[in-house]
């Protein structure tokens, strides 16, 4: 069997990577241990926002100009997508918080109440103004990784608890690399899922908060899942209590009905980042590392497995490289 290369990890960035080599007829192994994506990963635990424009209010000028093209890659993979865009709203007393989105964030135009209501019929009369980023795009995380599994399977790809090193080695094994990127660290990430049918929301919705920002994505059928939390260090335990409460509380805040929903899922788990927050390509004799995604996994992922194959396929050097 000729193989051109043999992909480390499962998540992600291994799987965008497998997806991207394959379809320019190169021939790859997936090893990992933990087998397919699960619970056991944080790609399973992502919100699935393509929001490069919204990142921007705490990225890099590069995170926000790559992620741009994730939306068309992700098409090209065959995952469903919505192109509701992104909405991000603040409560009365915050209203300087959405000043301060808009002046370090760009391709969005503010709403009134009007224009609120007819975007989010569920939201009317709850915000006089919100800043809406027409471009964005969604999806799920899990129909993601699913999709990009079968179409792997269909070639022949499966992931392999354990097998010998063929072809190129690309890592892409998240926190479980420190062993050779020791500036790798973990970011805690928290969520949960709830079910509400007396709400309905077509598009993320980010409420600001000086203390606990929220995003809410709808997944369809009354369900939704909710994120904020980032926290310094590498706990992948349950989601502690203060999370939960903030979170629900947050969750209330946007729309009281909230206080009635179902919790059917909380999940947890710690993201690998560099010290800059900017994910990178590492090279070394022994292998290529791809790394570093931090909270931007399915935003990012695509730009860094076109990099990486450009890279092994063509000689181009990555322009995210260490």
């Amino acid at each position: 069997m000729t193989v051109d290369a043999t992909i480390l990890g499962a998540g992600i960035a291994g799987l965008a990577t497998a997806f991207e080599l394959t379809s320019r007829v190169a021939s790859v192994q997936i090893i990992d241990p933990a087998g397919p994506p699960g619970p056991h990963g944080c790609s399973w635990w992502a919100g699935g926002m393509l929001a490069p424009h919204c990142e921007g209010e705490v990225t890099e000028e590069v995170i926000v100009r790559l992620g741009r093209g994730a939306a068309a890659w992700w098409a090209r993979a065959g995952v469903p997508l919505s192109y509701r865009g992104s909405l991000v709203v603040t409560l009365a007393r915050d209203r300087r918080e959405l000043d301060r989105f808009a002046r370090r964030t760009t391709a969005h135009r503010l709403v009134n109440a009007e224009e609120i209501a007819a975007l989010e019929p569920d939201l009317a009369g709850r915000h006089d103004r919100a800043l809406f980023f027409e471009t964005e795009a969604h999806l799920s995380p899990r129909v993601a990784l699913a999709t990009l599994c079968e179409a792997l399977l269909a070639k022949g790809v499966t992931i392999q608890p354990e097998a010998r090193h063929l072809g190129r080695v690309i890592d892409c094994r998240g926190l479980h690399a420190r062993d050779s990127l020791p500036d790798l660290r973990g970011v805690r990430g928290e969520m949960a899922v709830l079910r509400c049918p007396e709400v309905t929301l077509s598009r993320p919705v980010r409420l600001l908060h000086p203390r606990h920002p929220l995003y809410i994505v709808p997944r369809g059928d009354g369900v939704f899942m909710l994120g904020a939390t980032q926290l310094e260090g590498d706990n992948r335990g349950p989601v502690t209590l203060r999370s939960t409460v903030e979170l629900l509380n947050a969750a209330f805040a946007l729309h009281p009905a909230f206080g009635e929903a179902e919790v059917i899922e909380l999940g947890a788990d710690a993201r690998p980042a560099f010290p800059d927050n900017i994910p990178r390509i590492t090279l070394t004799p022994e292998r290529m590392h791809i790394n570093g995604l931090f909270r931007h996994g399915f935003l990012m992922s695509p730009a860094m497995a076109v990099m990486a194959a450009d890279y092994l396929l063509a000689g181009t050097t990555p322009e995210l490289i260490a």
